[in-house]
């Protein structure tokens, strides 16, 4: 419920704007001077002040004043028998969000408050979606950072920085878990597409029956489950980036109106008949060897040469062992910032240990291995944590 304060030094005024605005079901509390009111709003939270001008001991305004550093989240209407243009333009220069005059306007004080409740409302939507949006893009920041001074990790970061300014189509290869979604995002947030999305299609998690679909859209009762018209991912990222993970998954039929919207910049909705216009740079991945699945007659070439203009491979963690401590002490720091947590400590020889192990899920299965150990173990991880709990 709407929580209001009044601070007026007249009794009668402050009693007979308790009583409508009680009626309105807003909780209302009193102060007599601006002294009082400044404790008041210190110690509890007001939606809405309703604050005289004219009162001894401080004036309304200094009130004001005071209240934008004590209680900023609080919202001031002020009110006054004595008001002009001048007063009212100082208030709102002040931080007033309205002013009003003595005696008030029934309907105009209640469409007031309700319009700067209105007020509060949009502003705490507006800053918890502000809080919001800095966690995500700190997680998104921290999801796509790629760790390692190894000489593979180097020759991706080379290519990234000569590729990423341009629009070409770069096919990004390498086995499942070694960073290829962090090569394209890195590849879309350091483009001149970066303020415009970013759409990730997972080609192997889509049945081939529905790829068509979920990549160019449909209209409504162009097969028996499309009971209304659905935009596809290719329109969904105009403008942006398209990234096509697992590519070397989609079937053929896709495939060629893939290539059409490579070669057109169109696409055609499924049961539609207008062109679309679209405007996307497409980046592919895969952990396939696409080379043998041409020929093996499962993906098209002309496709295959459509999508690789450049080709980014990345290593995987094996070949990159002198990357798995930076890896690790990263993935410390993240866990128990995920956690609340200070991070844990690891042993010189639990880290020889998981450096030295075969890593077949790569940077996905080293990132699994640290949050287990950091459950499991103590302040520190050693190497019979390791040996216990590395799953190998």
């Amino acid at each position: 419920m709407p929580r209001l304060l009044i601070i007026d030094d007249e009794k009668a005024i402050r009693h007979t704007l308790k009583e409508i605005l009680e009626y309105e079901n807003y909780t209302v509390d009193q102060a007599e001077d601006g002294p009082t009111g400044l404790d008041m709003l210190i110690q509890e939270k007001y939606d809405v002040v309703l604050c005289d001008v004219k009162m001894p001991k401080m004036d309304g305004l200094e009130v004001l004043e005071r209240a934008r550093i004590l209680a900023p989240h609080s919202t001031f209407i002020m009110v006054s028998a004595h008001g002009n243009v001048e007063m009212a333009v100082e208030a709102t220069k002040k931080g007033a969000y309205d002013f009003i005059q003595k005696p008030p306007d029934l309907n105009r004080l209640l469409v007031t408050v309700r319009n700067a409740l209105d007020h509060v409302q949009l502003a705490t939507e507006t800053t918890k979606l502000s809080s919001e949006n800095k966690t995500l893009k700190k997680k998104l920041a921290k999801g796509s950072e790629m760790i390692g001074d190894s000489a593979g990790l180097q020759g991706v970061r080379k290519a990234i920085e000569k590729v990423a300014p341009t629009d070409a189509r770069v096919l990004i290869t390498g086995p499942n878990g070694a960073g290829k979604e962090m090569v394209a995002r890195q590849l879309h947030e350091l483009s001149q597409r970066s303020g415009g999305p970013m759409v990730e299609v997972n080609c192997a998690a889509i049945p081939s029956e529905l790829i068509e679909s979920e990549l160019f859209g449909h209209e409504k009762g162009s097969f028996t489950s499309a009971i209304k018209q659905r935009i596809g991912k290719f329109e969904q990222a105009d403008g942006g980036t398209l990234f096509l993970d697992e590519i070397g998954d989609m079937s053929l039929s896709a495939q060629a109106k893939v290539l059409r919207a490579l070669q057109e910049n169109k696409i055609t909705r499924v049961g539609g008949e207008k062109e679309i216009s679209v405007n996307v740079r497409v980046l592919a991945a895969t952990n396939k060897d696409l080379l043998q699945e041409i020929a093996d007659k499962n993906f098209r070439e002309d496709l295959y040469h459509r999508l690789s203009v450049i080709l980014i491979p990345v290593p995987s963690l094996n070949e990159r062992r002198d990357d798995v401590p930076l890896l690790i002490d990263k993935f410390l720091k993240d866990i128990a910032d995920d956690y609340g947590n200070k991070p844990k400590k690891i042993d010189d020889k639990a880290l020889a240990y998981l450096q030295a192990l075969d890593w077949r899920g790569n940077i996905r299965e080293l990132r699994n291995v640290v949050e287990r150990l950091v459950i499991m173990s103590d302040a520190t991880i050693t190497e019979a944590d390791a040996k216990a709990f590395a799953g190998k």
